[in-house]
């Protein structure tokens, strides 16, 4: 077959997470994560935009963070995604984890943002 390859697992996983969103009628909170940082971003699916992100880069670079890629960054990311959706206008999104399992960097920021008033 032309064009056919065979998915990562990985790849399986995260397009099994992103069918159950794509019929939301929310923006979705997409999480990247690396060993060094950790990104989120808004996006509004129906018009394939972006509609605010935040990491961890900034904090660092900036002295508030010594570490981008622990627990406690991703607290920071998730109050300042959850800052910028509220100053945009989002008050709910539906959380998209990705490949990434609900677990540590990842639930931290999803926690943070849920203290921080978004609604999941």
């Amino acid at each position: 077959m032309a064009g056919s390859r065979k998915l990562s697992t990985t790849d399986r996983r995260r397009y099994r997470v992103r069918k159950k969103l794509v019929a939301a009628e929310r923006p979705r909170l997409s999480v990247h994560r690396t060993p060094r940082y950790i990104y989120a971003q808004i996006i509004d699916d129906r018009a394939q935009r972006t509609v605010v992100q935040a990491n961890s880069i900034h904090a660092v670079r900036g002295g508030s963070l010594k570490h981008g890629g622990n627990c406690e960054a991703a607290k920071h990311v998730g109050r300042a995604i959850a800052e910028a959706a509220k100053s945009a206008g989002v008050e709910a999104v539906v959380f998209d984890r990705g490949s990434y399992k609900y677990h540590g960097r990842v639930r931290a920021l999803a926690e943070a943002a849920r203290e921080a008033g978004l609604k999941f």
